[in-house]
């Protein structure tokens, strides 16, 4: 939506893109509110019952088949590998809401089932939180994953649920970094506004405490421990986390007509999604020695 109003072209890639390694083809992946951990979007307890759910479940096994996958956690965490190979090897990723946690848990439950039989249609590996290797992940570690299907959260990483910030309150601050020396975080902090309104998602933002040393947080509500707003650099390439789903709805709900950007021309929360299509242009000046 951000890159159409900003008329900016771009391609639509899936699955089906990703496993037949069309990524090589792009520089730049964007990834909102996707599931990687192959639970559907943890939307069992509210709509199983929905036609629409029960396309998408059909939709994504037809696929996981498709590429010899008897589950769609498999086909997600095929998926995750590759997408953690892009960045290796150059690649520039950026994603917001739930595409940030559950990539991460994803990469770490490699060798385990963290999903109830609900979702996959066997029981969940006794020994999953135990077996999560957090040498795997980008930026979080040390999280323990919410394998209950009637909670709508996939670990604690998220603060959804827990955190006590009223609406008229949330707000998080970007930091200041010198565009001689860092120009990679200058450019994705690069505003009109240093405060920023928060919006909720169904990954709001992420617990401090659980974010791996070395990651730069860019955007914090530091009176209630949370990042929104994150960056690190993988291989050759780089990633950025952006909690949230969308910056001009506060508490964006399935069926909600989307934002009508016209109207939100200044939007300080949109203007940190474009500056991820522009930084990849910055090139940092070497030093003399």
């Amino acid at each position: 939506m951000a890159l159409t109003y900003a008329e900016i072209s771009y391609d639509i890639v899936y699955d089906d893109e990703v496993l037949s390694n069309e990524l090589s083809n792009y520089d730049w992946l964007h990834l909102h509110h996707e599931d990687f951990t192959g639970q559907h979007g943890k939307f069992y307890a509210s709509y199983r019952n929905m036609q629409w759910y029960k396309d998408e479940v059909k939709d994504n096994l037809d696929r996981a088949k498709k590429y010899g996958f008897s589950k769609v956690s498999e086909l997600k965490k095929a998926v995750s590998q590759t997408i953690r190979k892009f960045v290796e090897n150059g690649g520039f990723l950026f994603a917001m809401c739930s595409a940030t946690d559950t990539f991460d848990i994803t990469l770490a439950a490699d060798d385990t089932d963290i999903c109830n039989h609900v979702f996959d249609g066997d029981p969940i590996d006794e020994h999953a939180q135990e077996k999560l290797d957090y040498n795997k992940t980008f930026a979080f570690t040390d999280f323990k994953v919410e394998t209950n299907p009637y909670v709508y959260e996939f670990s604690d990483i998220d603060v959804t649920l827990t955190r006590k910030v009223n609406r008229d309150e949330d707000y998080f601050m970007l930091f200041d970094f010198s565009a001689k020396w860092d120009p990679v975080p200058t450019m994705l902090c690069q505003n009109h506004k240093n405060m920023i309104k928060g919006f909720m998602g169904q990954t709001t933002a992420f617990k401090k405490d659980l974010i791996k040393p070395g990651v730069l947080i860019m955007g914090e509500n530091k009176s209630a421990g949370e990042a929104r707003y994150i960056h690190g650099k993988f291989g050759k390439g780089t990633w950025t986390f952006y909690g949230g789903h969308d910056p001009e709805d506060y508490q964006h709900l399935v069926g909600d007509p989307p934002t009508d950007l016209n109207l939100k021309k200044n939007s300080a929360g949109y203007r940190l999604i474009l500056n991820n299509v522009l930084f990849p242009a910055a090139k940092k000046k070497k030093r003399k020695t």
